[in-house]
C-alpha cells in the first residue's frame, strides 16, 4: 500500500502534546513511519514536501523533520501534469499547496494522503468522488489498518 504523508504530518511527532490528539496523531505517525521502514508500507515522497520542509524556520524542528523525511521511499517530482491537476483542485476550493500535495499523491498512485489538517480533511470529504486518492487523518488510517490486520 502506498501512503502519502503531508508536512503537517511530518512535523506531528515535534508538536508539544498538549491534548489527547496531538498525541494520538503524533504515534500514529511514527506507527505509519516504522511500518514503511519494515517494508510494510511504500511512503511516498515529493518535492514539494522538500520545498515545504526546507521552509520550517526552527532549524532545530527542521531537522528533525528532515531526519523523518528521509524513511520516504520515493520522491515525486511536480511535472505539467501535476501542476494542471493542482489546478483544477484548485477550482474546487483546494488551497494550492493542499491541492499540490493531492496532485503529486494521486501521480505517485497513493492510496492514502494522510494529513492532520482539519480543512483539507474537510474539503476532501466535501470532494471525495472528484478525487483519485482517499485522505484521511492518520489515527483513523492506522485504526483502519490494525482492523485489516486482525
Amino acid at each position: 500500500m502506498k501512503i502519502y504523508l503531508d508536512v503537517c504530518c511530518l512535523n506531528r511527532p515535534f508538536d508539544e502534546p498538549a491534548s489527547d490528539r496531538i498525541r494520538l496523531e503524533a504515534e500514529a505517525v511514527l506507527s505509519i513511519l516504522n511500518r514503511g521502514e519494515s517494508g510494510k508500507l511504500i511512503l511516498l515522497g515529493s518535492e514539494l514536501i522538500d520545498f515545504e520542509i526546507s521552509k520550517i524556520p526552527d532549524q532545530e524542528r527542521k531537522q528533525k523533520v528532515v531526519i523523518l523525511s528521509s524513511i520516504l521511499q520515493s520522491n515525486i517530482l511536480v511535472n505539467e501534469d501535476i501542476e494542471k491537476r493542482a489546478s483544477e483542485l484548485g477550482n474546487l476550493g483546494f488551497k494550492p499547496f493542499d491541492a499540490l500535495h493531492i496532485a503529486c499523491a494521486e501521480d505517485g498512485k497513493a492510496d492514502f494522503l494522510l494529513t492532520t489538517d482539519d480543512e483539507l480533511l474537510y474539503k476532501a470529504l466535501q470532494n471525495i468522488k472528484r478525487l483519485k486518492v482517499k485522505i484521511a487523518n492518520p489515527v483513523e488510517f492506522v485504526m483502519e489498518v490494525i482492523k485489516n490486520e486482525s
